[in-house]
């Protein structure tokens, strides 16, 4: 009995032993597997982490990380001063790193033993770009990334992972990697049984805050840099919301209300935005466009404007919304800071305040909201009778711009610097201007601005000419050197649909109104010899393909023939829509802005946003925008059912790609230019000197999708709600002024 009991007792003692060293390993595992990070409460890697409940403590330096980790295990020194201040390190913290041999991770170093390290560097069209095999196969060699507004110490890193170039291309560098790259993320080699050191020269831990893109690649990133802290452990993908995003999935079902809420919140974007000018903001807005002190980087730049020609700093989100009297600004330039804010084209340009006028107003009576319809008087009012590009030589009966509207309100225009900005004259951009005038008006019910029309109606058709085609730009000196009736009689021939085609459909609307022959004359011939050359020509690129459907679809409207429709169904159909209603970009050989044929090539001009034929991404600012405004009014004029398919399947594409964003208010209810529709994502070749990837023009896009939903709202067409206009009155004593009959002899 004592024997069974002696017995018992060591079978339990055996057990407590074993429970204690299970135990005991179970918490050094548990201690190996919680990674240390020396970073701020807010690092969005580490409130990342603890999203997706991975092990991991937070110090507040990188002393303390180093201390608390358990020998072999992981520390991440990310960079909190980023990036003005770069993280300190010295000696005495490696040596310690190295006698624990643990796996350190170190952002934005200002030391690194035995290597020298490099000022910090900003970029400007660098990106970054997979330099080896680590990430594959989710992530290719060549495979670009954009860490925006990357700043870098330079170091010399051998077979680096992740490099900073200027590259071509979409989704991966076309012409492969420069000479010239600089180490973004690599691991430096150290002697052996000392630990192992992996560098990033940058802060990629602010990923979601700077806006990283395209979004669905950096899990693949931070799977390779989490997985060689810690090699015994599987580590899944990170999962987290981007702050500004989609405002749905590629197949979520679109509430019942979706077209009412996108219309809602794209009005409010422009409120939301600090676009409409204040009193408040006319100090900044009125700053010399040259300014003081060029920075000395740019020359272009100054400290008033640092980014660019009139590219600075978002207003105040705290300054009174203005009322409109003041005109709108142009929108967001596509450069993304390191914050995840952008810098604000601080122009006034005509279109952009027409089209505004005439959208704000329309969102006014479609959602019942009377101070919409006053505020975008407002912004008429000023573009007509206060603005520079309305006033002065623009109202001058003996001067040959005389009825034209100027391209914006900056003196001393960049790129022409003896020249002001409202001596620049594009047509399309005074017929968008006209035709949101002539929408506003309509729904004030007023005949203000009638006189003016008429007059920018007929200063258009005096550089038209006799076979209906205008110069794409027009610069007062060679205006007043040739005068208007050079233009007005030459037999030239402009095959720019992108350029014309909005004249012709304002020509198409101003002859329905007053009779005068010359509008439709012009206009049809023009149609005519451009027709002639589709679908083979090369300008025949989708943008100036989804532009042409609205004079098609107006002419219909003043002529309904088999061949008008003909042309206007041969125009829809050369679309191709995708099955998610998106209207995808397309490479057109010898096109205007073609993508760039070498590294040194990106960002030097305007293009388009696709680098090969196998890259899939849309258009919402030269495209898919004025497919919605020329689906819908095609749909309205001929009720074929055929555009109103077309059209419901691109609003609700238009609607599921609306840019949502808690955190960033002054973007949610805006449209990017580019959309990766392979992806879902806002993602391009950003390539464009002047409009990239990221950048809201408060016009052109912003203007016209909310139109479209406005009228769809109230089931009216932008032809149909201008009905009534009363222009005629004005417009024959002006016509005879300005265009005499002997004129046309």
């Amino acid at each position: 009995m004592k024997t069974r009991q002696i017995s018992l007792l060591k079978i339990s003692e055996y057990f407590f032993l074993v429970l204690l060293l299970v135990s005991f390993l179970s918490c050094t595992n548990t201690k190996q597997n919680n990674i240390s990070l020396s970073c701020k409460e807010d690092n969005d890697l580490y409130l990342t982490l603890l999203e997706n409940k991975i092990s991991c403590s937070r110090f507040n330096t990188p002393e303390e990380a180093i201390k608390s980790a358990s020998d072999g295990g992981g520390v991440m020194i990310l960079a909190d001063g980023y990036p003005g201040i770069t993280t300190q390190m010295d000696d005495a913290l490696f040596k310690k790193a190295r006698d624990k041999k643990l796996r350190l991770y170190v952002e934005y170093p200002s030391y690194l033993p035995g290597i020298n390290v490099g000022e910090p560097t900003g970029t400007h069209w660098e990106r970054a770009v997979i330099a080896s095999g680590a990430f594959t196969p989710k992530l290719q060699k060549l495979r670009i990334l954009a860490i925006h507004d990357c700043r870098y110490v330079p170091v010399n890193i051998e077979n680096p992972d992740i490099v900073i170039a200027r590259v071509a291309g979409f989704d991966n560098a076309v012409y492969g990697l420069p000479k010239e790259t600089f180490p973004i993320l690599g691991e430096i080699p150290q002697s052996e049984n000392s630990g192992s050191l992996m560098v990033s020269t940058t802060k990629l831990s602010q990923f979601i805050t700077g806006r990283y893109a395209p979004a669905g690649a950096w899990p693949a990133v931070w799977k390779y840099v989490l997985t060689w802290l810690q090699q015994d452990r599987k580590i899944e993908d990170l999962k987290w919301t981007p702050d500004v995003r989609p405002s749905f999935s590629a197949n979520e079902a679109l509430p019942a209300d979706a077209e009412n809420k996108t219309l809602e919140r794209g009005i409010r974007w422009y409120f939301n935005s600090g676009m409409i000018v204040s009193d408040q903001l006319s100090a900044k807005y009125n700053l010399p466009s040259n300014g003081p002190e060029p920075a000395s980087a740019n020359p272009d730049t100054t400290k008033d404007w640092p980014f660019g020609h009139r590219i600075g700093l978002k207003p105040d989100p705290n300054t009174p919304v203005g009322d409109g009297k003041l005109g709108v600004m142009e929108g967001f330039d596509a450069k993304i800071f390191s914050s995840g804010d952008q810098p604000v084209r601080w122009w006034r340009r005509n279109d952009c305040n027409g089209e505004a006028a005439g959208a704000i107003s329309l969102a006014g009576l479609a959602l019942g909201n009377p101070d919409y319809v006053k505020i975008g008087g407002n912004i008429g009012d000023w573009l007509y009778f206060t603005s520079p590009m309305s006033l002065g030589d623009r109202s001058n009966p003996d001067h040959p711009a005389y009825g034209l509207v100027g391209w914006n309100d900056v003196p001393e225009y960049t790129g022409q610097k003896s020249m002001n900005g409202y001596e620049v004259y594009y047509d399309d951009d005074n017929a968008r201007t006209g035709l949101g005038i002539i929408l506003s008006a309509a729904i004030q019910k007023t005949d203000r601005y009638d006189v003016r029309l008429s007059q920018n109606l007929l200063g258009l058709m005096r550089i038209t000419g006799k076979q209906g085609f205008l110069p794409d730009r027009i610069n007062q000196p060679s205006l007043v050197q040739k005068g208007w009736k050079s233009y007005f009689n030459d037999t030239v021939t402009n095959y720019s649909p992108g350029m014309q085609s909005y004249v012709w459909a304002y020509y198409l609307w101003a002859y329905n109104q007053t009779g005068y022959d010359l509008f439709l004359k012009r206009t049809k011939n023009a149609i005519t010899e451009t027709m002639r050359t589709f679908p083979s020509h090369d300008i025949w690129n989708k943008s100036n393909r989804s532009r042409m459907l609205l004079p098609l679809a107006w002419l219909i409207k003043i002529e309904d023939t088999p061949e008008h429709r003909k042309w206007l169904r041969d125009m829809a159909e050369s679309l191709y829509q995708e099955p998610n209603g998106a209207i995808s970009d397309e490479m057109r050989s010898g096109a205007w802005a073609s993508p760039p044929k070498s590294n040194e090539e990106y960002g030097t001009n305007e293009a388009v946003l696709l680098q090969t034929r196998d890259d899939l991404v849309g258009d919402i600012l030269y495209t898919m925008n004025f497919a919605f405004v020329g689906l819908h009014e095609a749909a309205m004029v001929t009720g074929e059912s055929y555009y109103k398919e077309l059209e419901d399947k691109l609003a609700g594409f238009l609607c599921r790609i609306q840019i949502s964003s808690e955190k960033h208010p002054e973007l949610d209810g805006g449209w990017f230019r580019a959309f990766d529709l392979k992806n879902w994502e806002y993602w391009a070749s950003n390539t464009d000197a002047g409009w990239g990837a990221w950048c809201i023009e408060s016009g052109w896009s912003q203007s016209w999708i909310t139109i479209v939903f406005a009228l769809r709202k109230i089931n009216s067409s932008l032809w149909g709600c201008t009905l009534d206009s009363k222009i005629k009155e004005p417009f024959d004593p002006i016509r005879r002024q300005m265009i005499p009959d002997d004129s046309l002899k």
